[in-house]
């Protein structure tokens, strides 16, 4: 009995059996009639299952595609949620909404503050954790120094590093225009194309030693290996699809009965909660002391995201609207963007010498749980119109902060810009082929 009960599989039917309460649910209809709380509750053990499927999925595609390729395809089906909820917003703005083209972009901006704020800074902090209770992984270094320890990463994370440095700079130019346009989209889906075109004629890496699912799954014929793999992408997929966004507005529900406000849910709570696939699959490569993978996720979601999510808002608004259409936004949106890419910014800053400690992700995430606290006091204690113009000044404010922070970084640390341009160059060399020289390190 205590054989079968370590039997890979007996980890893949788990992982199935947590999300059939949803998936019957829904395909029945019966979740119309779920109370909130019951909603949440179902809908989030959903997400949960569906996290681990996705990641065992995605560690068994690595024995025949590119690691890279498997892990953005992971990024972009576990950010999923974060694009439909914008598009929903985008859609409503294209119908006349004018509201709902700034809740689009407090929604885009939210998220992705959240990815690096909560997640990048909690899978480096999760990851050292893991290191001291004796997890293996060898890729956290600890020097007895003061919050000295870190993750170290992978330098091929360099082409990810580079293009999400491109985006960076390009989003401080979008609010220039008032609004996203056609511009802004061919640019930054442009950018997000010629990066799948490179780590797509990658060459397939050695595979990393697997246990459990993905090493049963692994060791099978190609024809299974494949057809397990699209399965659970498919599967986890639609678990992803269907029950976040119910999870999300769930949440929302409840924040709104305990007094949070509506704007500060949309920005916050809805992306956390349209996040938590990407945020559960890298704590579990954590888990299994692969954090340079959790890492490598996690920088492909922000590229996505940062990419092709503020790209395509503007034309889902067109064709809601019938006719092109720049997708307008405010003061505050505009302030939003602004921190949302200096902060962008200094994240970079921090991993362009593929190190990020415990000093630098406590950084991360007291500047951006301190600028959300403020900025809530602010909505709590004032009027509407004084909240705003306050809330713009912190954000311009803190927007000040991460570049100026960034920028002293930078200016440390020209040798590693020089690496990441040189590994970079050889990648995108050697996809066209152009070469297949490796830079020195």
């Amino acid at each position: 009995m205590s054989s079968r009960l370590r039997h890979p599989l007996t980890g893949l039917v788990g992982g199935i059996l947590l999300t059939l309460p949803w998936i019957l649910s829904w395909a029945t209809g019966l979740n119309q009639t779920f109370s909130t709380l019951t909603t949440v509750g179902v809908a989030g053990v959903a997400v949960l299952g569906a996290s681990f499927l996705l990641a065992w999925g995605a560690e068994t595609a690595e024995k025949d595609v590119p690691r890279a390729f498997a892990i953005a395809v992971l990024a972009v089906l576990a950010v999923a949620p974060e694009y439909a909820v914008d598009a929903l917003y985008a859609w409503q703005a294209g119908q006349g909404d004018a509201a709902a083209g700034n809740l689009a972009v407090a929604n885009m901006t939210g998220a992705n503050r959240i990815l690096i704020g909560l997640g990048w800074s909690g899978i480096a902090l999760f990851s050292v954790y893991q290191a001291y209770g004796g997890s293996g992984d060898d890729n956290v270094v600890t020097n007895g120094k003061f919050l000295g320890d870190y993750v170290s990463l992978d330098r091929d994370i360099s082409l990810e590093v580079a293009f999400l440095f491109l985006a960076t700079v390009y989003a401080f130019f979008v609010p220039l225009g008032g609004g996203i346009g056609a511009i802004d989209t061919l640019f930054l889906v442009g950018l997000y194309v010629a990066y799948i075109l490179v780590i797509v004629r990658g060459d397939v890496e050695e595979v990393e030693e697997q246990v459990g699912v993905p090493a049963y799954l692994q060791a099978r014929s190609f024809p299974v290996r494949a057809v397990s793999v699209l399965a659970l992408f498919a599967y986890s997929g639609l678990l992803i699809f269907t029950a976040v966004e119910p999870f999300a507005h769930g949440l929302e529900e409840l924040g709104l009965q305990f007094g949070i406000p509506e704007f500060f849910m949309i920005q916050w709570i809805a992306p956390l909660a349209s996040e938590s696939p990407e945020l559960i699959v890298t704590a579990y490569l954590v888990n299994k002391a692969r954090s340079t993978a959790a890492f490598n996720a996690l920088i492909s979601s922000k590229l996505n995201q940062w990419t092709l999510l503020i790209g395509t808002l503007v034309v889902v608004y067109s064709i809601s609207a019938g006719q092109y259409g720049v997708l307008m936004f405010d003061e505050k949106q505009a302030a939003e963007i602004w921190i949302t890419a200096a902060q962008s910014f200094f994240a970079l800053a921090v991993l362009i010498n593929f190190n990020i400690s415990v000093r630098e992700s406590l950084v991360l995430l007291t500047l951006f749980l301190s600028q959300v606290l403020v900025e809530f006091y602010f909505i709590r204690t004032m009027s509407e119109a004084a909240a705003e113009a306050n809330s713009i000044v912190l954000l311009h404010g803190f927007t000040a902060l991460y570049m100026v922070l960034g920028l002293g970084l930078l200016l440390s640390r020209r040798d590693e810009i020089l690496q990441v341009a040189a590994h970079t160059r050889s990648t995108v060399s050697d996809a066209v082929g152009g070469g297949t020289e490796q830079p020195a390190d």
